[in-house]
């Protein structure tokens, strides 16, 4: 089973914003936000790539320490 990232932002500018990456997609938001989900999202990859591993093969502590690495740069 593919495991994937959903990232949605609820407030928007008026455009319709949606990326979709690798193992994630995004949708919505103000430029700005949706730029921040994106480069979350992305950093997410790269910690999965050093690791060598797919989400799916993430257990769920695993999944939240590469959260927090992200989210407290």
């Amino acid at each position: 089973m593919k495991h994937h990232l959903y990232g949605i932002a609820t407030k928007g500018d008026g455009h319709t914003r949606i990326t979709k990456g690798d193992n994630y997609t995004l949708v919505g938001g103000t430029e700005q936000t949706h730029e921040i989900m994106q480069e979350t999202a992305e950093k997410v990859n790269e910690h999965l790539k050093k690791k060598s591993k797919d989400l799916s093969e993430l257990t769920t502590h695993e999944l939240r320490d590469i959260a927090e690495k992200v989210l407290s740069r």
